[in-house]
């Protein structure tokens, strides 16, 4: 029995049925499968992976974070679904399927996730739409989860079939509420230690960071703390206010998907012309399309947009369950027409807050989190968000990049030609989200909004790929130019 994080409570208690906390992943298949093997397969696998057999089990009254026990029977012929597109099957079908399961809630009575089989794809193609709760795991590890079903050949060798999970004893009513009673208890002490804890990051969080003197203090603390320690100072962020876009606000229930793959190679390229990194190309481009976006509704504010960056927590090996993520505030500067100056302006931010989080790692997310009273998490944050998105934004966008293998992988003998993210969007990240995901050569990009307030999503995916080639022409130029 494990009891979820603060920061995982807080995805299940932030949800409603417009912020559905799903996130996602669409694997796009080299030929058809059949469920019956993807049930045995996930049938096989899931005693490995432990999000697929383990079940929320709350505290009475909400008086405490809620505990992942074993279920004792996992449905999969509840969980694994499949469905077939219409005719004639094209990837904006495709894409509005995956939309249309992704805004749906999953039932808090069963472990929190669900798998599509999608037949029907043009091309003889099949793919396989999984979706889990937020509270269950960040993006890396939803990636590490969906790897532990794929396989790096088309017939791999028998595994041993892997000894079935120990039993996991749910507690009673009683138990729990001695331990909330503790917690309760300690509360007071434990509020006092999470802010003193997060005084020195007051210029990272968002809407608190523009408190005034928020930034002197943490500044003032961090300085005393480096001068004490001998060490390097770290970088100041600069003071970013969102501007209002058509894609901030309350979002609705309904939801959009659009998906295109970059090749790695040529963003390789791009990066080694202009002396940056991968993400700072990824981050250059999403700023160019959002910018090609705005312009086109008359929309492009006069000032950057402010963008949240998922940064993992995870220890090399990856292990460690639920989310371990922080979010760091950064410049996305979309009111920057020249593509070499965009590009050097995202290269500026981006290092700033890597040479930042280097020198003073800010888990700030789930220390906050954690110093929040349990019953009291839920309905203080949901009317902070509907205050954020009635008012003025925080952040305008939240774009994530994830690292995934560089090989191709198989799911039920079918070669994975693409593999797409699937993110969340809510009424404090704002009503569009942008998610990258490296694989086998390619940077897959899946983009989710509110089509309310993003209509013609395809249209960003298609300046995404515009945006490569500008940059691509924008090095060349610059490469014949260059003294020889």
């Amino acid at each position: 029995m494990r009891q979820l994080s603060a920061l995982d409570a807080q995805f299940l208690s932030l949800e409603t049925d417009a912020g559905v906390a799903n996130i996602g992943g669409l694997s796009v298949l080299d030929g058809e499968c059949s469920r019956n093997d993807l049930v045995a397969l996930v049938g096989e696998r899931s005693a490995l992976v432990a999000p697929l057999r383990q079940r929320i089990m709350p505290v009475p009254f909400g008086l405490d974070r809620p505990y992942w026990v074993e279920a004792e029977a996992v449905d999969l012929g509840y969980h694994v679904r499949e469905t077939r597109l219409p005719h004639p099957g094209s990837d904006r079908q495709l894409a509005a399927q995956v939309a249309r399961l992704h805004g749906r809630r999953l039932d808090r009575r069963r472990p929190l996730w669900e798998m599509y089989l999608i037949h029907g794809l043009r091309g003889g193609r099949s793919a396989v739409y999984v979706k889990l709760h937020h509270a269950t795991v960040d993006g890396v590890g939803g990636a590490q989860i969906l790897a532990a079903v794929l396989d790096r050949e088309p017939r791999p060798p028998r595994r041993a079939p892997a000894p079935p999970a120990a039993p996991d004893y749910a507690p009673g009513s009683a138990e729990v509420l001695v331990r909330a009673g503790a917690r309760l208890v300690a509360g007071p002490v434990r509020l006092v230690r999470c802010l003193l804890e997060t005084v020195p990051y007051l210029d990272e969080i968002p809407l608190v960071s523009r408190l005034p003197g928020a930034a002197r203090v943490s500044g003032t603390i961090r300085s005393a703390t480096r001068c004490l320690a001998k060490g390097e100072q770290v970088p100041v962020l600069p003071r970013l206010t969102a501007p209002r876009t058509p894609f901030n606000g309350p979002v609705s229930s309904r939801r959009s998907f659009a998906f295109t793959t970059l090749r790695l190679d040529e963003v390789k390229w791009i990066k080694n012309a202009f002396g940056v990194t991968v993400n700072d190309v990824v981050m250059t481009l999403t700023a160019a399309a959002v910018r090609r976006w705005l312009l086109d509704r008359g929309a492009l504010p006069e000032e950057p947009l402010v963008t949240a960056v998922p940064f993992s927590l995870r220890e090399a090996d990856g292990a460690g369950a639920g989310n371990q993520v922080t979010l760091m505030i950064t410049s996305l500067p979309t009111q920057i027409a020249d593509p070499r100056e965009r590009l050097q302006a995202v290269h500026a931010a981006m290092r700033r807050i890597k040479d930042r989080r280097k020198l003073a790692p800010a888990p700030w997310l789930q220390t906050w989190s954690e110093g929040m009273p349990t019953a009291l998490t839920g309905l203080g944050d949901r009317a902070a968000f509907s205050l954020i998105a009635h008012t003025s934004p925080v952040i305008n966008l939240v774009v994530s990049n994830v690292p995934g293998p560089q090989h191709p992988l198989y799911l039920c003998g079918r070669r994975v030609l693409a593999m797409y993210p699937v993110s969340a969007v809510t009424d404090a990240s704002g009503g569009l989200g942008i998610t990258a995901l490296s694989y086998d050569g390619g940077i897959a990009i899946g983009i989710i909004a509110d089509p309310t307030m993003v209509p013609n999503i395809w249209h960003l995916a298609g300046y995404l790929r515009e945006a490569s080639q500008e940059l691509k022409s924008c090095a060349r130029a610059g490469l014949r130019r260059a003294p020889v």
